[in-house]
């Protein structure tokens, strides 16, 4: 068991101190007392800027153990580069605004000290991840619509936190079209146009938006979701329902489970939060890939 071991153990603890509008500060200090409490051993990673962060994390993966990764989604997914790669368990810390791929882990943003408590007690569970062009990723791969709003919030600076995805959402919404887009689906080719893409290794994203809420981490499949064209009326009528999953019950939209899944059109693609880039691309399940905690 892990619990048996601790005293045997470097964690790594990865933080991004922004993170949260400063939730990253606070919650890193109480994993810190947490961990020093109990005299488990652990060195502090952080880094200007996200290249920095990614090369000092991967620089003290060569001693470590562990890595216990506290901050949001988009911290989440520079580590689970490292965690991945290097086969270390990997502790997932809720400090961001959204949280969505510690919420797919099954654990509560209010209570940010009980993944940490599960890992000095139990052992690791092995989940998925989902790769795009070699790139893993925990939560949700997309674009469409929701693209083009993280394009343009990007860019804002005001209003804060989750509120400025809403207003993004607003000014992108009336001049917005359907995109044609092109599949390769395990070997099936079609062309669809659609609002929005999801392809979903975890089951929310956007701070609870349940886009893939029958999304499995250990099913070896991702979950592609399909918003075919509908009207603007009918988008923001429907849009609520995302919150709890049940906007897959609208004859737009489509499901499809599958383990690699080729997507091109004149479309940006992002995942877990952060920009990939130009499609094409191609999304991959990666089963078993990374050793975690669930609650």
């Amino acid at each position: 068991m892990i619990a048996g071991r601790v005293g045997l153990l470097m964690w790594l603890l990865a933080t991004n101190p922004t993170s949260g509008r400063g939730s990253g500060a606070r919650i890193s200090q109480l994993v810190s007392n947490y961990l020093n409490d109990r005299g488990i051993k652990y060195r502090l990673v952080t880094g200007a800027n996200a290249i920095l962060f990614q090369d000092n994390l991967r620089s003290e993966a060569n001693v470590a153990t562990g890595i216990i990764a506290v901050g949001g989604d988009g911290l989440m997914h520079m580590s689970i580069q490292v965690a991945a790669q290097r086969n270390l368990p990997m502790v997932c810390i809720p400090a961001g605004t959204g949280n969505d791929f510690v919420r797919t882990l099954g654990w509560q943003p209010d209570k940010p000290l009980e993944p940490l408590w599960a890992a000095l007690t139990k052992e690791p569970d092995l989940i998925d991840l989902g790769a795009i062009d070699g790139e893993y990723f925990g939560a949700i791969a997309s674009t469409g619509f929701d693209s083009l709003v993280n394009e343009r919030a990007n860019k804002m600076n005001w209003p804060k936190g989750p509120a400025k995805y809403n207003v993004a959402m607003a000014l992108e919404l009336p001049k917005f079209k359907p995109i044609k887009y092109r599949f390769q689906i395990d070997g099936r080719e079609f062309a669809q146009e659609a609002m929005l893409i999801a392809i979903g290794n975890g089951r929310s994203y956007g701070g609870g938006m349940l886009v893939c809420p029958n999304a499995d981490l250990q099913d070896g499949k991702l979950d592609l979701m399909i918003l075919k064209p509908v009207s603007k009326r009918e988008f923001v009528r429907i849009f609520p329902s995302v919150y709890e999953g049940r906007h897959i019950e609208h004859p737009q939209v489509e499901i499809i489970k599958a383990s690699e899944i080729i997507i091109d059109a004149n479309a940006i693609c992002y995942a877990d939060g952060e920009r990939i880039g130009p499609l094409p691309a191609t999304i991959s399940a990666v089963p078993k890939a990374l050793k975690t905690w669930r609650a």
